[in-house]
């Protein structure tokens, strides 16, 4: 890196010519002085502008969810499938019955046929039968009274055979009804069972009735706002709900985080493990208690908020009294203080995770700092030269990367929402370095560049090599083969 005060200095065309003049004496209407070339630890550093905030910006949303009375719909769905399976079993039932005395009828109408009509009187009793004479049995002859008997008897099993086949047809009939019901009761309670999971603690005539203020901090316990009177709780956690904390409802990372918070709020003691169990419920039904809340053992979508830690709130989006609906209610942040930088992306290789950092306030105070995160996508800003993306970053308007810088002393960046700053970013660092100050160097006309080491009234010349600069201090690392710690070399005077 080449700073101005090395492009500034003197060319020196005969590089191994006369000595210079002795310190304190004017050459060429320029005053010198000297300065020592010592051994110690050197730092380069970027200055770049930043923006001082605060850390996860994110917002609070109204889930998509099922509205109450959908809920109550789709369980008198589910009764009324009962009660329409409830009538088709009884029917099955009664047609069950009614067939088993039909069938008893018909087996002793055939008991009493095969009697009646065994032997002579089959033949007698056939239609149509004559007597042995060939004459036709009389209706007042033992025979006739055979046949008459016979016909009788054939006729009612005909008739209850036809009854049995009918009631066997009935009881198909109704074993469809029954089983189409027990469908209609499978499909109504998996469709209770689906808006029972996405029930939502809101409905169509819901509004807002109670908002946070903007700079506003909210910690585990508290009301982020309220819909229809009933508050919306800020929990600790990194889970977002996507479902109602429901009686029956499979065990998941999102339970294993509301038995915490409920343990850790004090309405249930010992609570844990990742399963919505009785006492689950019991602490539910206390903390809603505790809140206002209907007491009712279960938690609908949006009753509940998890976010890592409190929330400072940045922006609120409806108004007290609007309609509730699915999106975004409030643009929040953590309570940590953190520094944000457009960095070039060309500079992202010199940046990394723990490098220390210079931060000044606008107060005009500096406090350290450590970078948090360095991004790996370049981004082209939206406005020139905005957050330390153009300038002395690179090239204006070029890509930027975005790099977060943790304050080590939060407190000491004040309580501003956001402020423009100016971050001193070590970017590379060399222990017992040669170093002399940077106006120290002279440009030599072929190419290089050279120290004017004085030894006493003599004056010479040392050609070396340069290392890391060190802008904030005005110093730069060097070496030669004839350079060493503790030489006295001519720096122009102050």
């Amino acid at each position: 890196m080449l700073v101005a005060a090395v492009a500034a200095a003197l060319v020196v065309s005969d590089p191994f010519g006369g000595p210079a003049k002795p310190s304190g004496v004017t050459d060429n209407t320029t005053s010198t002085s000297l300065a020592t070339v010592t051994r110690r630890s050197l730092s380069s550093q970027t200055q770049v502008n930043a923006t001082l905030g605060y850390a996860g910006g994110s917002s609070i949303r109204i889930p998509v969810g099922t509205a109450p009375s959908a809920v109550q719909q789709a369980q008198q769905s589910v009764r009324a499938s009962e009660d329409m399976l409830r009538t088709a079993i009884a029917s099955l039932s009664a047609d069950r019955a009614t067939l088993a005395g039909v069938r008893a009828t018909l087996s002793a109408a055939r008991e009493k046929e095969s009697v009646d009509c065994a032997g002579d009187n089959v033949a007698q009793g056939a239609p149509g039968a004559s007597s042995p004479s060939g004459e036709a049995a009389s209706a007042g002859s033992p025979s006739g009274a055979s046949s008459s008997v016979c016909t009788s008897d054939v006729a009612t099993v005909a008739s209850d055979g036809q009854g049995s086949s009918g009631d066997a047809m009935k009881i198909s009939s109704d074993r469809t009804a029954v089983s189409s019901a027990q469908a209609a009761v499978a499909s109504a309670e998996a469709a209770a069972s689906a808006a029972r999971s996405l029930a939502a603690d809101y409905g169509q005539s819901s509004t807002f009735t109670m908002l946070p203020a903007v700079g506003q901090v909210i910690t585990r316990g508290h009301s982020l706002f309220a819909l229809g009177g009933q508050p919306t709780v800020l929990l600790y956690g990194s889970v977002v709900p996507s479902r109602a904390f429901v009686a029956g409802m499979s065990a998941g990372g999102d339970v294993a985080e509301l038995n915490a918070n409920l343990a850790a709020l004090g309405y249930a003691s010992g609570l844990s493990g990742d399963t919505f169990s009785s006492a689950t419920e019991a602490a539910i039904r206390a903390f809603q208690s505790a809140q206002g809340m209907t007491a009712t053992g279960e938690l609908p979508l949006g009753s509940v908020v998890f976010e890592r830690g409190p929330v400072r709130v940045t922006s609120v989006t409806p108004e007290v009294g609007a309609s509730v609906a699915p999106g975004p209610v409030l643009g929040i942040t953590s309570t940590v203080a953190q520094v944000s930088i457009a960095l070039s992306a060309a500079e992202q290789s010199s940046v990394k995770v723990g490098d220390r950092v210079s931060i000044s306030l606008p107060n005009d105070q500096t406090t350290p700092g450590v970078v948090s995160s360095v991004g790996t996508v370049a981004k082209s800003p939206s406005t020139k030269g905005g957050g330390g993306g153009g300038g002395e970053n690179g090239e204006e308007g070029g890509p930027t990367i975005e790099v977060g810088v943790t304050p080590s002393n939060p407190n000491a960046t004040g309580h501003l929402d956001e402020a423009p700053v100016t971050v001193s970013i070590t970017t590379a660092s060399v222990a017992n370095a040669l170093v002399v100050p940077i106006d120290a160097l002279l440009a030599l006309a072929g190419g290089g560049y050279a120290l004017e080491v004085s030894e006493g009234a003599v004056h010479h010349l040392e050609a070396v090599t340069l290392g890391l600069f060190d802008d904030a201090e005005g110093l730069v690392q060097v070496s030669g083969q004839s350079v060493s710690a503790g030489q006295r070399v001519v720096v122009p005077a102050t």
